[in-house]
Parts: C-alpha cells; structure tokens; sequence
C-alpha cells in the first residue's frame, strides 16, 4: 500500500534528491531578480559615488565591487579609507558584518547538500542577501532549482558592479547621493523582501528578537556587531522552539 500524501507539506518536505542544477534554474533565478537588481543598482550608484569621493578610480572601484559584492561591507571599508589604509580596522569590522553569511548559508544546506561542491561555492560567492531571500523563497515551493542561487546572484553582480560604475563616472556630478535618496533604497529592498518572506504569526516572534537584539547592540557595541547578534538571537530563538 501507497504511503498516503500530505499537500500541505509538500513544498518544505521535498526530498533532496530532487534539487538540480540546470540551466533552466540559472535563467529563471536571472529574471525573477532583475527587479530586485534594479533596486541594488540605485545603492551600487550611492557606493561609486562615496568611492570616487574616497580617491578610488573606476577600475578600482569595480575591481572591489567585482571581488566582493558586499555594499556593506564595501561602504564601511571606503568610509575608513585613508592614508596609510587601517588594514586590521577593515578586515575586522567588514568580519563582523559580513559573519550572517555564515547564517545564510546553512539555511541553504537542506537542498544543497547533494550539488557537488563547485556549484555549492560558486552559487555562494554570488550571494547577497536579496538574492538568498528569493532563493529560499523559490525552493520552498518545491521547484527544486538548486542553481536559481548562481542565477539571482549572476543578476545582482552585474547590475552591482555597472552600478558602482555609473557612480564613480557620476560622482563629480551627483555629490551627496542622500539627496536623492540613493540611502534609503536598499532600505526599501529589505522591506519588500521582508514581507514577501513573512510567513504567519511563527515569523514574528524571531524577528522581533532579532530586532530588539540589534537595537540594544547598537547601542552598547561599536562598529555593525548588531547585524549578526540579531541573526544569532533569532537563530538561536528557533533552535530552541523546534527542539523543544
């Protein structure tokens, strides 16, 4: 006899063996991030402009936007910049920022755990935190699109890094990119990427301690110590619910 199936189940309960990676799973991850990318573009914009106010040339500023594809981290690292460069401040600062990473991607393990190695790390060097929200959104649903990860990300590199171009370019130009409300549009990404992750009343709580976590740290901690203290509460928080 058949063991009986449960629909409602089906989108997190797919069995790993049914992620692939495909072509198929590249484009579609390409196209569903364009308009998120769009929104990543008006920061890249923002970033080339504080680089070229930093003494950074074009291909310096894409070089980094190109190595790193972290806005972040590249801003903090252009707002220290001086002479001689406080390499141990940068490395340890954009450390801290950038530890939620680590968060991230073991969100993923569950459906990468069967791609081989090379797309695993090549997927994840492209990851930001537009493109993970939209993945994990995708594989939820059971499509099994193991490379709607390199996809999105291949979407978010390229717009980042014409951006940070276009910035650098337009910096004698544009001047304060606050002005134009270049500071608030990655704030506005993270909102509509927010709620389109916003899964019930069980998503509340978590968030709630991560916000009220980050909140304090900032207050009592230097530097963006506050990003990964938040997600560590809110993971921690969840450990312990599901264990329990």
């Amino acid at each position: 006899m058949a063991p009986s199936h449960d629909p409602s189940t089906s989108a997190d309960a797919a069995p790993d063996s049914a992620v692939s990676f495909s072509l198929e799973g590249v484009r579609t991850g390409f196209l569903t991030c364009i308009p998120v990318a769009l929104g990543v573009a008006g920061y890249g914009v923002a970033f080339g402009v504080v680089a070229n106010q930093a003494g950074l040339s074009v291909a310096e500023a894409a070089l980094m936007s190109a190595t790193v594809v972290a806005g972040a981290s590249q801003l903090i690292a252009v707002e220290l910049w001086a002479d001689p460069l406080p390499v141990t401040a940068i490395l340890v600062t954009t450390v801290a920022v950038n530890l939620r990473y680590s968060l991230m991607g073991a969100a993923l393990e569950r459906w990468f755990r069967h791609l081989s190695p090379t797309q695993v790390y090549g997927s994840l060097f492209l990851m930001a935190d537009e493109n993970w929200a939209l993945t994990v959104r995708d594989l939820k649903t059971g499509s099994g699109r193991g490379a709607f990860l390199l996809g999105s990300g291949i979407a978010i590199w390229t717009f980042w890094v014409a951006s940070t171009v276009v910035g650098v370019l337009a910096g004698g130009v544009i001047g304060d990119p606050a002005r134009y409300g270049f500071d608030f549009i990655l704030a506005a990404v993270f909102l509509a990427l927010a709620a389109d992750l916003w899964d019930g009343r069980s998503t509340f709580v978590p968030w709630l301690v991560a916000l009220a976590t980050a909140l304090v740290a900032s207050s009592v901690l230097p530097g963006r110590w506050y990003i990964l203290l938040g997600g560590l509460a809110a993971a921690a928080l969840e450990v312990i619910r599901y264990d329990a």
